[in-house]
């Protein structure tokens, strides 16, 4: 029978029905879809008003990164994440933070940009001046839309416009500044620009297409600095060795690439940990690093006068505690709990200070040990695992492959093989 993926209806089907039709699709077998309908502690009711065509969950670890000091307040981090030595790696950098005081964090204001897009103008530069001179209006009408987020301190604060030279032709963009407060911000920040369109295309004239909030959250940056002494990290050999490894990120975009990679397996992991968007963050981090033009490092690494490590971080963070599965998620819920977090801002401090802290770890193996060696221990346990071995098997043949620097599937059935003929 030839398969299809057009479900006429599959949205209103309910999660075991839509399963009954995907285990027929797919030909999946019982195992498989029990995997599917063990949701944990995410009641598939709740699962399936979080998104659409909802037949499950997917699991991922959560893991407690320790020894963090943030602005003199120690912190347990939660990171959800599927890679190994991430989590350890975190702590070592934490732990080797503290003997000079651990981390200093501060942040922006949680402003988040919001963009209206005006086409079909023509005295694009004309009409920016024109709306310029009527930002009162504009913000007091943005403002109508979010009364209790302006109470709060929030709302739309400032306005800019500008006019940008298209392969379509010239266009007018106005920015609308939100102060989210402890939000995320996104819903806010959309209401706002649809409400404010009929008023801007009366004022240019023109006809207002896009209405989206920027995930470029410039405006709303964090930032944590650190002292490494070179004791800590192994000597002042060690320290020159960091700082080489930085200037490498400086100067060349594909090691700049995974320089940041690795500062996101920090900031990724707490971030979907307490149910804050990855993508918003990531792209926004992303696109902040080539913001000039050529991928720069998000973090910079020198060595000060007494020969310590100093490391720097700053990127954007759009990340909130109300709205969306961070009010919702039970999980995000009690990560949240386990942060003790307060303001938005407070949360940002602590996630850019993770950034730093794994950015430092993940240099420091590839100066020293190199990043194999931490990494593939555990890599060699889920091979292991893999390879069908269970209980104390799994280490004693990970070790062998990690000695033998042999981390394969075939070597760890020979090895399992070989210990079960011995028992």
């Amino acid at each position: 029978m030839e398969r299809s993926s057009q479900l006429t209806g599959f949205y209103n089907l309910s999660p075991p029905e839509r399963l009954k039709l995907l285990r027929d699709f797919a030909s999946l077998n019982d195992e498989e879809v029990n995997a599917l309908q063990s949701t944990g502690s995410l009641d598939i009711q709740l699962a399936n008003r979080m998104i659409e065509n909802v037949v499950g969950v997917m699991p991922v670890t959560l893991g407690i990164a320790t020894n963090f000091l943030v602005n003199g307040k120690d912190y347990l981090i939660p990171m959800a994440i599927e890679e190994p030595s991430v989590v350890a790696a975190a702590s070592n950098a934490a732990k080797m933070a503290r003997p000079k005081g651990g981390f200093t964090a501060s942040s922006a204001q949680p402003i988040m940009i919001g963009q209206i897009q005006v086409l079909g103008v023509s005295d694009p530069h004309g009409a920016k001046m024109t709306i310029l001179s009527n930002k009162e209006e504009i913000l007091r009408k943005a403002n109508e839309q979010d009364p209790i987020l302006v109470t709060k301190g929030g709302g739309a604060k400032d306005m800019r416009c500008k006019v940008l030279n298209t392969i379509v032709g010239e266009m007018v963009v106005v920015e609308l500044l939100v102060d989210c407060r402890d939000a995320m911000g996104a819903n806010a920040v959309n209401t706002m620009a649809e409400a404010v369109a009929p008023t801007i295309e009366s004022l240019s004239g023109g006809r207002v297409r896009l209405r989206i909030i920027s995930n470029l959250a410039t405006e709303r940056l964090a930032r944590a600095r650190a002292v490494f002494s070179k004791s800590a990290l192994g000597g002042e050999e060690v320290v020159d060795a960091i700082v080489s490894a930085y200037a490498f990120a400086l100067a060349d975009p594909y090691r700049c690439t995974t320089h940041n990679k690795g500062i996101m397996n920090g900031v990724s992991a707490v971030v979907l940990a307490t149910g804050n968007d990855t993508r918003a963050v990531e792209a926004g981090a992303h696109s902040y690093a080539a913001l000039h033009g050529v991928c720069r490092p998000l973090t910079t690494w020198e060595k000060n006068r007494d020969g310590d490590l100093v490391g720097t971080i700053e990127l954007p963070m759009a990340v909130g505690l109300i709205g969306g599965a961070t009010a919702i998620h039970p999980i995000a819920k009690i990560a949240i709990k386990i942060l003790g977090v307060k303001t938005a801002t407070e949360l940002a401090q602590v996630i850019a200070s993770v950034g730093l802290a794994q950015n430092l770890a993940a240099i420091r193996a590839l100066t020293t040990e190199g990043i194999q060696r931490g990494h593939m221990t555990l890599h060699a346990r889920n091979i292991a695992s893999m390879a069908g071995a269970t209980g104390e098997m799994v280490d004693m043949i990970a070790d062998m492959m990690v000695k033998e620097r042999k981390v394969r599937m075939d070597r760890a059935k020979e090895l399992l093989e070989g210990l079960r003929q011995k028992k």
